[in-house]
């Protein structure tokens, strides 16, 4: 890959330049922050250098740029003339997109912000680093709300503990100089989670960190003091770092009263998102440059626009409902969709899962059907590859598919105990291990059901082969969710008590005759049927749990009681397993 340094003059300050890839591709400028290099963007650069032309900078007082010595030298209006000036260079004849982290996306929104900033710059995405100006307006608006306000405030000043001390005269240089920098980059990949790489921080860091707390000091106490008032017409996208020690989410908020276009992406990282996660960050870079290129509004664009939403709770969210051809799963798809979302049904069925798509469909609604057997795991890793190359990444993941085996346990064959286990429990590890990689990768959370049942925590002499499953699937649900809760994605299992579904009638009972196996599955149906609990409420309790992200939810009042009393009595429940209900 072509990689090409020169030397470009803001003024009568050198910075130094790096560019990757063809020059007659659209240019992206990626700005650094504080104490980092341009290095910091080595990965993400690498990752959009095959589609654009990209260009990094040392910023004035780091790396391999001057390093003017003068307060006044690091004002934002300079630093702001320092990225039109590589713009001008390394594009003269068409605007660049710009990227940008912490300081650098601070520096960014003062040229993004300035009259004409149109004319220079196609977008701007920011990552970690608000306009100070946007800053001391939120701090104006919380002070008067309190006492909500008032702790919102509290949480970041405490934050932002380290601004206070750059101001003080002569320490914080000294401190960077005396062994700050030898113990940062260990510090930040052990508290970050980084990835080690070779180069990372810079061999110059000790120097920038001491220059660089002229930012602070030039500017913060400045513009807080006055903030003005300061809008872009520049599409502007931001990426929020949720678990960010230094940058409060908070701080965008109403960001969109100074931005005309604008999209927001809470990603599950810590601050230093480009080292952590850069196929995060190129992803979205590029998702908002083909968009504004002319490509349509891409899923995951149209979900995280602020304006514009139809108002329903899951609009332009991808959902994927296994066994949603009938059933739980059809009532479960029809509960998201009603709510906005786009669906994709899978099931055995195929007319079952097309009926399903046309009731989709009259909610206003859009479905994908697949025909899926969920326990082949060649079958469910082309499904899964299918639905993330055609529709992306989903957001919740519906493992509902499943079957009905009862009778003793020592009259279930083993190819018997291969089917269930291959359905009601491989099926559910094969959803969760195929989409929840996927969504822990895409680093902006999600949800997994797994639907089980109520015979996970009720034992039975008649019900060994399915409530072992069941139990199976509620274990591996509360597991996964303490492995995935990092990655902000929730995991629910669900357990429903008798619910009036097509399982009863194709449930396969086990050492009787073809004859009694059809009178149990007709008496067990009408029992159902009379019990009258549908699965549409089963649907609703899903929704519920996606929403309030509830580990467990036992549903129905036979369900809610079972669970109760396994806890409370585990030697009454094995009383009451005696019975045979069939």
């Amino acid at each position: 890959m072509n990689e090409i340094t020169r030397t470009v003059m803001s003024g009568e300050v050198s910075l130094a330049v790096t560019e990757r890839g063809e020059t007659d591709l659209p240019t992206v400028v990626l700005v650094h922050g504080y104490p980092d290099t341009s290095g910091v963007w080595d990965e993400v650069a690498e990752l959009l250098a095959n589609r654009f032309h990209v260009v990094t900078y040392d910023v004035r007082g780091a790396g391999a740029s001057d390093r003017p010595w003068r307060r006044k030298h690091y004002r934002l209006e300079v630093l702001a003339d320092d990225l039109r000036a590589v713009a001008d260079a390394v594009s003269p004849n068409s605007p660049v997109h710009v990227v940008a982290h912490d300081w650098g996306s601070i520096q960014s929104w003062e040229a993004i912000t300035d009259p004409g900033a149109e004319q220079r710059f196609s977008s701007y995405t920011s990552i970690s680093g608000p306009s100070i100006d946007h800053v001391g307006h939120w701090f104006r608006a919380r002070l008067g709300l309190r006492p909500k306000g008032l702790g919102e405030v509290a949480r970041q000043v405490v934050k932002s503990w380290y601004i206070a001390m750059f101001q003080l005269p002569r320490l914080a240089p000294l401190g960077w100089r005396l062994g700050v920098a030898s113990s940062f980059g260990p510090g930040i990949e052990k508290l970050e989670r980084l990835p080690h790489r070779d180069g990372y921080p810079s061999k110059t860091l000790a120097r920038d960190g001491a220059r660089g707390v002229q930012l602070y000091r030039a500017n913060m106490i400045r513009r807080l003091r006055h903030p003005q008032e300061r809008h872009t017409t520049v599409p502007v996208q931001v990426l929020i770092p949720v678990k960010d020690r230094y940058v409060s989410p908070q701080l965008m908020d109403h960001l969109a009263q100074w931005t005309d276009r604008l999209w927001v992406r809470r990603v599950q990282t810590g601050h230093w998102l480009p080292r952590k996660a850069p196929h995060v960050v190129s992803n979205a870079v590029s998702e908002l440059i083909d968009h504004l290129d002319g490509a349509p509004e891409s899923r995951a664009l149209r979900r995280h626009r602020v304006t514009g939403s139809t108002g329903k709770e899951f609009a332009n969210q991808l959902v994927v409902v296994t066994g949603a051809g009938s059933g739980i799963g059809r009532e479960t798809a029809l509960a998201f969709a009603e709510r906005g979302a786009e669906i994709v049904i899978a099931d055995l069925d195929e007319a079952g899962a097309d009926r399903t798509a046309v009731l989709v469909g009259a909610l206003e609604s859009s479905a994908s059907t697949y025909v899926v057997d969920v326990s082949d795991v060649a079958a469910m890793e082309e499904f899964a590859k299918h639905v993330i190359d055609e529709h992306g990444v989903p957001d919740i993941v519906i493992n509902n598919a499943g079957i009905g085996i009862a009778g003793p346990f020592l009259d279930t064959s083993a190819a018997d105990w291969e089917k269930i286990v291959g359905i009601n429990l491989l099926g559910v590890v094969h959803g969760c291990r195929l989409f929840g990689t996927a969504m822990a990768d895409r680093y902006e959370g999600g949800h997994i059901v797994n639907v089980a049942s109520a015979a996970a925590f009720t034992p039975s002499r008649t019900l060994a082969a399915y409530a072992a499953t069941k139990a199976a699937v509620l274990m591996l649900s509360e597991s996964l969710g303490a492995e995935l809760a990092d990655r902000g994605i929730g995991v629910s299992a669900i357990c429903p008590g008798i619910i009036n579904t097509p399982i009863t009638r194709a449930t396969r009972y086990v050492g009787v005759s073809d004859a009694e196996q059809e009178q149990r599955r007709r008496k067990m149906s009408k029992n159902y049927a009379r019990r009258n609990f549908g699965p549409e409420k089963v649907a609703s309790a899903i929704v519920k749990a996606v929403r309030h992200n509830t580990p467990v939810v036992p549903v129905a009042p036979e369900a809610v009681g079972a669970r109760l009393l396994s806890r409370v009595s585990p030697a009454a429940m094995r009383r009451l397993a005696r019975m045979d209900p069939l």
